[in-house]
C-alpha cells in the first residue's frame, strides 16, 4: 500500500510542454505511472509522445479522469495553475515549481482551505511510491518497495537518505517532499498522520531542517498520535544564525529554528535523531531488527 500516489494515479502534467515538463513526464512514465494527459495553454490539440495536451485542466479531467497534477508552471503562472487544478477537482496537486511568491501562496493556503484537494510543495521534489508511482523528479533508480515512510523538507536529502535505505535493504512505502517554502501545502503532521494509518507503513523517517517551528509542532503530534517508531535527521546544525541555507524557510531568526532545539524537542517524544544520513538507516535498520 501506499499514500498520496500509488497504482490508482492517472496524472496530468501541467506544462508538459516545456523542456522540464516533457523530461520529467517521460522519466515518471518509465518508471511506470500512468500518465494520462498534460495541460499547456494554446497547445491543446498536440501530444507529448502520445500523451494528449488539454488547452484547461478541467478539459484534461474530463476526457482522462485524471486525479493527480503535476506543475511545471513558470512561477509567475503556477499559483493559478494551482487554483486550477483545485477547481477542476484534482485530488492530489504536486507543485514542483520554484520562486512562488509568498503572498500568492498565502492565497492559495486559503483557498484551500473545506476543500478536499491536498497540496504538495510548491518549490518540492514531489512523491514517489516505489514499484507504483512517480510523480515529481525524485529518482526512482535509488528506490525500492518496502516499509519504510518517508517525509522531508529537503529533495536533495530525500535522495541521499533513500539511497543509504536502499543500500541496506530497507525499502520505502511513499517517499514525500514536501518543500522547503514558509508557505507550503502538507507539512509533517499530515505526512505523519496519513503514514500513521497506512498499515504497509512500518516506520517513519522525519527529515527537517533549520527554520520555522514545524519540526517541534511534529514531535508533539509524534508524542500524542503516532504509535509507530520515528526516526528523524535536522539538517543545518552549523549554520550561522540569520542566514537563509537552501531553502527560503530555512533560516534561524533570533534564538527559535536551531536544529539543535529541533532535535531535543524531537528526541523529548521518543525519535531517534540521527547526526549523519547514513547513520539515519543504521536507527532505521535497529528498529526494525
Amino acid at each position: 500500500m501506499s499514500v498520496l500516489v500509488g497504482r490508482d494515479t492517472r496524472l496530468l502534467v501541467q506544462g508538459i510542454t516545456g523542456n522540464e515538463g516533457t523530461f520529467h513526464t517521460r522519466r515518471n512514465r518509465d518508471f511506470g505511472t500512468n500518465v494520462v494527459a498534460g495541460v499547456t495553454p494554446g497547445k491543446g490539440g498536440q501530444d507529448v509522445d502520445g500523451i494528449p495536451v488539454f488547452e484547461t485542466v478541467a478539459d484534461a479531467v474530463r476526457e482522462t479522469k485524471a486525479n493527480t497534477s503535476m506543475i511545471f508552471v513558470p512561477p509567475r503562472f503556477a499559483a493559478d495553475a494551482i487554483l486550477e487544478a483545485v477547481d477542476a477537482g484534482i485530488g492530489v496537486v504536486v507543485a514542483i515549481t520554484e520562486g512562488i511568491p509568498v503572498r500568492e501562496m498565502a492565497e492559495v493556503r486559503a483557498y484551500l482551505d473545506g476543500r478536499s484537494s491536498v497540496l504538495v510543495g510548491p518549490n518540492c521534489p514531489g512523491v514517489i511510491s516505489p514499484g507504483e508511482a512517480n510523480v515529481g523528479i525524485i529518482p526512482g533508480e535509488v528506490c525500492t518497495p518496502g516499509r519504510v515512510g518517508l517525509v522531508s523538507r529537503s529533495g536533495t536529502l530525500v535522495y541521499q537518505i533513500v539511497h543509504e535505505l536502499t543500500r541496506r535493504h530497507l525499502g520505502q512505502s511513499t517517499c514525500i517532499g514536501i518543500g522547503g517554502d514558509p508557505v507550503h501545502g502538507i507539512g509533517f503532521i499530515d505526512a505523519l498522520a496519513m503514514f500513521s494509518d497506512d498499515p504497509d507503513t512500518e516506520i517513519v523517517v522525519m527529515v527537517g531542517e533549520i527554520g520555522g517551528d514545524d519540526e517541534e509542532r511534529a514531535a508533539a503530534f509524534i508524542s500524542e498520535r503516532v504509535g509507530k517508531p520515528v526516526v528523524g535527521y535536522i539538517a543545518g546544525f552549523t549554520a550561522p544564525p540569520g542566514k537563509r541555507m537552501g531553502h527560503a524557510g530555512a533560516i534561524v531568526t533570533g534564538s527559535s529554528g536551531t536544529a539543535q532545539a529541533k532535535a531535543e524537542a524531537l528526541e523529548a517524544a521518543g525519535v531517534k535523531v540521527a547526526r549523519t544520513p547514513t547513520e539515519v538507516a543504521e536507527l532505521v535498520q535497529v528498529a526494525l531488527s
